[in-house]
Protein backbone atom coordinates (compact mmCIF):
# COMPACT_ATOMS: atom_id res chain seq x y z
CA UNK A 1 0.00 0.00 0.00
CA UNK A 2 2.88 2.31 0.72
CA UNK A 3 4.13 2.31 -2.40
CA UNK A 4 1.10 2.38 -4.30
CA UNK A 5 0.92 5.52 -3.02
CA UNK A 6 4.17 6.79 -3.15
CA UNK A 7 3.79 5.70 -6.95
CA UNK A 8 0.88 7.66 -7.52
CA UNK A 9 2.32 10.81 -5.42
CA UNK A 10 5.24 10.11 -7.83
CA UNK A 11 3.32 10.01 -11.12
CA UNK A 12 1.00 13.20 -9.96
CA UNK A 13 4.23 15.18 -9.39
CA UNK A 14 5.43 14.37 -12.55
CA UNK A 15 2.28 15.53 -14.41
CA UNK A 16 2.25 18.34 -12.64
CA UNK A 17 6.34 19.22 -13.52
CA UNK A 18 5.27 18.17 -16.75
CA UNK A 19 2.04 20.57 -17.38
CA UNK A 20 3.94 23.64 -15.45
CA UNK A 21 7.04 23.11 -18.04
CA UNK A 22 4.63 22.96 -21.25
CA UNK A 23 3.27 26.25 -19.72
CA UNK A 24 6.22 28.03 -19.40
CA UNK A 25 7.51 26.82 -22.66
CA UNK A 26 4.21 28.27 -24.30
CA UNK A 27 4.74 31.58 -22.54
CA UNK A 28 8.52 31.72 -23.31
CA UNK A 29 7.95 30.94 -27.21
CA UNK A 30 5.21 33.74 -27.14
CA UNK A 31 6.98 36.25 -25.67
CA UNK A 32 10.14 35.30 -27.80
CA UNK A 33 8.00 36.17 -30.84
CA UNK A 34 6.46 40.26 -29.85
CA UNK A 35 10.26 39.99 -28.01
CA UNK A 36 11.41 40.22 -31.73
CA UNK A 37 9.46 43.14 -33.29
CA UNK A 38 10.37 45.11 -30.09
CA UNK A 39 14.58 44.54 -30.49
CA UNK A 40 14.02 45.47 -33.96
CA UNK A 41 12.43 48.74 -33.25
CA UNK A 42 14.26 49.47 -30.28
CA UNK A 43 17.76 48.64 -32.52
CA UNK A 44 16.42 50.50 -35.32
CA UNK A 45 15.74 53.80 -32.65
CA UNK A 46 19.74 53.11 -31.42
CA UNK A 47 20.91 53.14 -34.89
CA UNK A 48 18.96 56.16 -35.87
CA UNK A 49 20.84 57.89 -32.88
CA UNK A 50 23.97 56.87 -34.22
CA UNK A 51 23.65 57.89 -37.30
CA UNK A 52 22.32 61.23 -36.26
CA UNK A 53 25.27 62.18 -34.33
CA UNK A 54 27.52 60.70 -37.80
CA UNK A 55 28.99 58.36 -35.57
CA UNK A 56 30.33 55.34 -37.32
CA UNK A 57 29.27 51.61 -35.94
CA UNK A 58 33.14 51.01 -35.23
CA UNK A 59 33.36 54.31 -33.59
CA UNK A 60 30.70 54.00 -31.28
CA UNK A 61 32.13 50.37 -30.25
CA UNK A 62 35.80 51.48 -29.85
CA UNK A 63 34.01 54.07 -27.62
CA UNK A 64 31.68 51.58 -25.25
CA UNK A 65 34.23 49.07 -25.87
CA UNK A 66 32.74 46.39 -27.57
CA UNK A 67 32.65 44.50 -30.77
CA UNK A 68 31.71 46.16 -33.66
CA UNK A 69 29.78 43.47 -34.39
CA UNK A 70 27.81 43.22 -30.85
CA UNK A 71 26.30 46.74 -32.09
CA UNK A 72 25.23 45.34 -35.58
CA UNK A 73 23.47 42.83 -33.76
CA UNK A 74 21.90 44.81 -31.09
CA UNK A 75 20.86 47.62 -34.16
CA UNK A 76 19.52 45.20 -36.59
CA UNK A 77 17.34 43.35 -33.77
CA UNK A 78 19.03 39.94 -34.09
CA UNK A 79 20.60 40.41 -30.50
CA UNK A 80 18.81 41.74 -26.87
CA UNK A 81 21.43 43.85 -25.50
CA UNK A 82 21.96 43.57 -21.68
CA UNK A 83 21.14 46.03 -19.00
CA UNK A 84 24.55 47.32 -19.34
CA UNK A 85 25.33 47.46 -23.35
CA UNK A 86 21.70 49.35 -23.37
CA UNK A 87 22.65 51.85 -20.72
CA UNK A 88 26.24 52.07 -22.12
CA UNK A 89 24.86 53.01 -26.02
CA UNK A 90 22.29 55.50 -24.99
CA UNK A 91 24.71 57.45 -22.33
CA UNK A 92 27.23 57.74 -25.38
CA UNK A 93 24.26 58.96 -27.51
CA UNK A 94 23.27 61.03 -25.07
CA UNK A 95 19.67 60.09 -25.34
CA UNK A 96 17.39 59.05 -22.26
CA UNK A 97 17.14 55.42 -21.84
CA UNK A 98 13.36 55.75 -20.82
CA UNK A 99 12.06 56.89 -23.90
CA UNK A 100 14.39 54.67 -26.57
CA UNK A 101 13.10 52.09 -24.55
CA UNK A 102 8.92 52.73 -24.45
CA UNK A 103 9.01 54.54 -27.87
CA UNK A 104 10.22 51.80 -29.71
CA UNK A 105 7.57 49.72 -27.61
CA UNK A 106 4.59 51.78 -28.34
CA UNK A 107 5.65 51.59 -32.15
CA UNK A 108 6.33 48.07 -32.30
CA UNK A 109 2.24 48.02 -30.61
CA UNK A 110 1.42 50.94 -33.46
CA UNK A 111 2.67 48.43 -36.26
CA UNK A 112 0.39 45.99 -35.24
CA UNK A 113 3.10 43.56 -33.91
CA UNK A 114 1.77 44.00 -29.90
CA UNK A 115 -1.16 41.47 -29.64
CA UNK A 116 -3.64 43.89 -27.26
CA UNK A 117 -2.83 46.78 -29.03
CA UNK A 118 -6.05 47.24 -30.32
CA UNK A 119 -7.81 46.65 -27.02
CA UNK A 120 -5.53 48.86 -25.25
CA UNK A 121 -6.79 51.65 -27.84
CA UNK A 122 -10.12 50.70 -27.35
CA UNK A 123 -10.95 50.62 -23.38
CA UNK A 124 -8.23 53.82 -22.80
CA UNK A 125 -10.78 56.82 -23.60
CA UNK A 126 -7.94 59.42 -24.08
CA UNK A 127 -4.43 58.97 -24.47
CA UNK A 128 -3.11 60.79 -21.41
CA UNK A 129 -5.75 59.45 -19.07
CA UNK A 130 -3.92 59.16 -15.78
CA UNK A 131 -4.74 55.71 -14.84
CA UNK A 132 -3.41 52.47 -16.12
CA UNK A 133 -5.14 48.82 -15.77
CA UNK A 134 -2.94 46.01 -14.54
CA UNK A 135 -3.20 44.10 -17.88
CA UNK A 136 -2.19 47.38 -19.92
CA UNK A 137 1.44 47.74 -19.00
CA UNK A 138 4.03 48.12 -21.28
CA UNK A 139 6.77 45.93 -20.86
CA UNK A 140 9.87 44.77 -22.02
CA UNK A 141 12.01 41.57 -21.09
CA UNK A 142 15.84 42.01 -21.32
CA UNK A 143 18.74 39.77 -21.28
CA UNK A 144 19.62 37.91 -18.06
CA UNK A 145 16.36 36.99 -17.00
CA UNK A 146 15.20 40.88 -16.19
CA UNK A 147 11.62 42.50 -17.26
CA UNK A 148 10.83 45.78 -16.62
CA UNK A 149 6.81 47.21 -16.61
CA UNK A 150 5.79 50.65 -17.13
CA UNK A 151 3.53 52.47 -14.06
CA UNK A 152 2.93 55.49 -15.85
CA UNK A 153 0.23 55.28 -18.10
CA UNK A 154 1.92 57.29 -20.81
CA UNK A 155 6.19 57.60 -20.41
CA UNK A 156 7.42 60.33 -18.27
CA UNK A 157 10.81 61.73 -19.22
CA UNK A 158 11.60 62.83 -15.71
CA UNK A 159 10.98 59.46 -13.71
CA UNK A 160 11.14 55.75 -14.60
CA UNK A 161 8.29 54.36 -12.41
CA UNK A 162 8.33 50.53 -13.04
CA UNK A 163 8.28 47.25 -11.92
CA UNK A 164 10.78 45.11 -11.75
CA UNK A 165 10.87 41.39 -12.12
CA UNK A 166 14.31 39.46 -11.90
CA UNK A 167 14.06 35.75 -12.23
CA UNK A 168 16.26 33.37 -9.93
CA UNK A 169 19.77 33.99 -11.36
CA UNK A 170 18.57 37.40 -12.88
CA UNK A 171 21.02 40.04 -12.95
CA UNK A 172 21.33 43.65 -14.54
CA UNK A 173 25.05 43.00 -15.45
CA UNK A 174 27.51 40.41 -14.73
CA UNK A 175 29.19 40.09 -11.86
CA UNK A 176 32.45 41.69 -12.97
CA UNK A 177 30.72 44.56 -14.64
CA UNK A 178 28.94 47.11 -12.82
CA UNK A 179 26.78 49.48 -14.51
CA UNK A 180 26.88 53.52 -13.92
CA UNK A 181 24.10 55.87 -15.38
CA UNK A 182 22.30 59.26 -15.00
CA UNK A 183 20.09 59.83 -12.11
CA UNK A 184 18.98 58.58 -8.50
CA UNK A 185 17.12 54.95 -8.22
CA UNK A 186 14.68 54.02 -5.14
CA UNK A 187 13.12 50.69 -5.00
CA UNK A 188 10.97 48.69 -2.76
CA UNK A 189 11.30 44.99 -2.76
CA UNK A 190 7.83 43.23 -3.51
CA UNK A 191 9.03 39.61 -2.74
CA UNK A 192 11.93 37.67 -3.38
CA UNK A 193 15.15 38.29 -2.33
CA UNK A 194 17.62 41.47 -4.19
CA UNK A 195 21.00 41.27 -4.08
CA UNK A 196 22.07 45.67 -4.55
CA UNK A 197 25.99 45.93 -4.94
CA UNK A 198 27.20 49.72 -4.95
CA UNK A 199 30.88 49.71 -4.88
CA UNK A 200 32.13 47.43 -2.99
CA UNK A 201 29.29 47.44 -0.86
CA UNK A 202 26.88 44.62 -0.85
CA UNK A 203 22.81 45.01 0.45
CA UNK A 204 20.45 41.94 0.58
CA UNK A 205 16.96 42.89 0.11
CA UNK A 206 13.98 41.08 1.24
CA UNK A 207 10.12 41.84 1.39
CA UNK A 208 9.55 45.04 2.33
CA UNK A 209 12.94 46.60 2.59
CA UNK A 210 13.93 49.62 0.54
CA UNK A 211 17.44 51.36 -0.68
CA UNK A 212 17.84 54.71 -2.53
CA UNK A 213 21.39 55.43 -3.99
CA UNK A 214 23.39 57.68 -6.36
CA UNK A 215 22.87 55.99 -9.98
CA UNK A 216 26.78 57.50 -10.51
CA UNK A 217 28.15 54.75 -8.22
CA UNK A 218 28.75 51.74 -10.12
CA UNK A 219 26.62 49.40 -9.07
CA UNK A 220 24.57 46.18 -9.88
CA UNK A 221 21.38 44.07 -8.91
CA UNK A 222 20.85 40.58 -8.84
CA UNK A 223 18.37 37.99 -7.66
CA UNK A 224 19.11 35.79 -4.95
CA UNK A 225 17.71 32.36 -4.44
CA UNK A 226 15.55 30.00 -6.17
CA UNK A 227 12.57 32.96 -5.74
CA UNK A 228 11.70 35.48 -8.43
CA UNK A 229 11.91 39.07 -6.93
CA UNK A 230 9.56 41.29 -7.70
CA UNK A 231 10.25 45.22 -6.75
CA UNK A 232 8.97 48.80 -7.61
CA UNK A 233 11.46 51.07 -8.91
CA UNK A 234 11.70 54.98 -9.34
CA UNK A 235 14.74 56.42 -11.40
CA UNK A 236 15.07 60.11 -11.23
CA UNK A 237 17.08 62.37 -12.88
CA UNK A 238 18.24 59.97 -15.88
CA UNK A 239 17.22 62.28 -18.49
CA UNK A 240 20.28 65.26 -17.75
CA UNK A 241 23.02 65.17 -19.97
CA UNK A 242 26.30 65.10 -18.33
CA UNK A 243 28.01 68.44 -18.12
CA UNK A 244 31.13 69.46 -15.72
CA UNK A 245 30.02 72.95 -15.42
CA UNK A 246 26.16 71.98 -14.63
CA UNK A 247 26.75 72.24 -10.61
CA UNK A 248 22.53 72.72 -10.10
CA UNK A 249 21.73 69.35 -11.60
CA UNK A 250 21.66 66.14 -10.01
CA UNK A 251 24.96 64.24 -9.77
CA UNK A 252 25.25 62.58 -13.00
CA UNK A 253 27.84 60.11 -14.84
Amino acid sequence: MVTKATGERTRSADKQTSTRGAAASTSAESSGRVGLSLRKELGARLREAREARNMSLRELARRLGLSPSLISQVETGKSQPSISTLFAMVGELEIPVNEVIWEAEAADETSGAGRNAKSRTTESPTSDAPMQRAGERPSIHIDSGVSWQRLTAQPDHNVDFLLLRYEPGGESTAPEALMRHNGREYGYVLSGRLRVTIGFESYELGRGDSISFDCTEPHRLAAVGDQAVEAVWFVLGRRHTASADDTLAPPIG
